[in-house]
């Protein structure tokens, strides 16, 4: 398929900036795969379509506060730096992503924090906006962690047009969320309280938890028309033999296996065996699910509504079916569905 295909107008009040009172008050599209058929309920209701014995999902990815403001040295230009990924502990290197990318040459000092606190010196160029930096610290890699974090902030989508918040360290992280290692939180289970998680014990649905570090691949720009040319970034995934008991129990079963959203369900499909059933599997995932791509573990899906052209779009329609669920994102623009992070769901059976 192709990229212009995923294309679509949001108007631009309909994208929330900011999440609603209470996790659960979203708004919840119900998506029939095999019927079409397309239901308005409260994210509340997503229970009602579950039964005893059936498996949640959820990626219990922590957000790091990978956001850190700095400056150049000489000049002192206010410079952004998005914390990707940590290339060498005891080098201290980091892959990142810089703005304004133009000023910041190899050899550049970056200097963070009161009293610069913390100095990074800039090693290498890898994109257009990308750059590998290594920080001057000669501490204990605790202590250099903590203080990473003490600078650091949430790191917002740029479609928020906002910085972090008080209220976003709190309701930019699910209610799994236990590894830190993710630049963003996975959207769909951001929906999720501990109420409704207490109710869905009560009801006997179980629980299976994954692991998917969530990082820059999943919202990097696809810049290929052709799909199957698309190459993901890779993202650290790690899936355990307690959540592979839980599921391939269910699936024996006949039950359902739910998938909470994109990134959970791309840790699931990274990790299958040749006899389809989930497997033990721990690494690094490149894998992008788009049309006709053939699932091998989850019965239903909840998901947000995405970006245009966005991986987790694709991904959804994978899963969905593309005719469908473009259909629904016209139908949550009609309804004036909330787009996003913060903005409403779908449940997909």
């Amino acid at each position: 398929m192709k990229l212009s295909q995923f294309d679509y107008q949001v108007p631009e009040e309909l994208i929330a900036k900011y999440p609603l009172k209470e996790r659960e008050d979203s708004r919840l599209m119900v998506v029939d795969r095999k019927s079409g058929k397309i239901e308005h309920k409260s994210f509340g209701d997503c229970l009602a379509y579950f039964n005893e014995g059936d498996v949640l999902v959820a990626n219990n990815t922590k957000v790091f506060p990978a956001m850190m403001y700095g400056r150049k040295e000489k000049t002192g230009a206010r410079i952004e730096v998005f914390l990707l990924r940590e290339l060498n502990s005891d080098m201290r290197l980091w892959d990142v992503l810089v703005d304004p990318a133009r000023k910041i040459r190899v050899g550049n000092k970056l200097y963070f924090g009161e009293n610069d606190v913390l100095v990074a010196e800039v090693i290498d160029n890898t994109t257009s906006r990308g750059r590998t930096i290594r920080f001057l610290h000669d501490g204990d890699y605790g202590e250099f962690i903590n203080l990473l974090k003490s600078l650091g902030q949430t790191p917002l989508p740029p479609y928020f047009g906002r910085e972090a918040e008080e209220i976003d360290q709190e309701r930019y992280q699910t209610i799994f969320a236990k590894y830190e290692g993710a630049v963003a939180a996975p959207n769909a289970g951001l929906h999720f309280s501990h109420k409704l998680l207490k109710l869905t014990e009560l009801k006997g649905i179980k629980l299976a938890e994954v692991t998917l570090h969530v990082g820059n691949g999943t919202f990097r720009q696809i810049e290929v028309e052709d799909l199957s040319k698309h190459k993901m970034d890779a993202e650290y995934y790690k899936v355990d033999m307690q959540a592979v008991d839980i599921v391939n129990k269910a699936k024996k079963e006949g039950r359902k296996v739910v998938s909470i959203g994109t990134s959970t369900m791309r840790a699931l499909e990274s990790s299958v065996s040749a006899m389809g059933k989930l497997k033990p599997g721990e690494g690094w995932t490149n894998l992008f699910m788009h049309p006709p791509y053939q699932f091998s573990i989850a019965d239903a899906m909840i998901a947000n509504f995405y970006p245009p052209k966005s991986s987790m779009m694709i991904t959804s329609a994978s899963f969905a079916g593309y005719d469908l669920l473009m259909k629904v994102y016209q139908v949550a623009i009609e309804e004036k569905y909330r787009f996003y992070a913060y903005g409403d769901a779908m449940l997909i059976i």
